[in-house]
């Protein structure tokens, strides 16, 4: 078969037992002894004639990976290899609660209370009245803001304004010491020590 077939991911968590032939109650001492058991039996070395020897030792190597780790079998335990998944995804500190959010009554929660409250709604207009045809309206190309365009004449105006009243006297002391302090101040100058 050319196109293999992606796996489901299950929520029983029984597959890896099966593989190690080990039941849920098992003890880390079982799994250890069982994983090398088999694993000397399906060792792609000691089988070179057996193709499928190397398939059964990578299962039996995923297998004994996530149940000698406490977090990952507890995981395995509660939410099978969809939550093995869920983990690599989210972390494994997550893993309740993307099971808890997901759950129908979660939702159900989520739905209630958006429609009794009118958040739905609020936001809808919220995010229309904004973007649409707020201050957060997109401008077209050559559309120019009347609240922030500056005419060049009118910033020319400006800069002559503020030399006019500043009165073209340039600075030309530097403050002689680093507690001396020099401040413009119209005409003069003022030292504070």
């Amino acid at each position: 078969m050319a196109e293999q077939r992606q796996r489901a991911l299950s929520t029983s968590g029984e597959a890896l037992y099966q593989v190690l032939g080990l039941d849920k109650n098992c003890t880390h001492d079982d799994i250890k002894r069982s994983y090398r058991k088999l694993a000397l039996k399906y060792h792609p070395d000691k089988n070179p004639e057996n193709p499928d020897a190397t398939d059964k030792f990578k299962e039996l190597n995923n297998a004994h990976a996530v149940l000698s780790d406490v977090t990952k079998r507890n995981i395995y335990d509660k939410y099978g290899s969809l939550g093995l998944y869920v983990s690599q995804q989210f972390g494994e500190e997550n893993v309740n609660t993307y099971f808890m959010l997901s759950s129908w009554w979660a939702k159900g929660l989520f739905a209630i209370c958006g429609l009794l409250t009118g958040c739905y709604f609020c936001c809808c207009l919220c995010c229309c009245f904004n973007c649409c045809c707020g201050k957060c309206k997109p401008h077209t190309p050559g559309e120019e803001d009347p609240e922030f365009y500056v005419s060049p004449e009118d910033l020319e105006e400006q800069i002559r304004t503020d030399n006019e009243r500043d009165g073209d006297t340039p600075i030309v002391m530097q403050p002689t010491n680093a507690s001396e302090k020099t401040q413009l101040i119209g005409d003069g100058h003022r030292t504070y020590t």
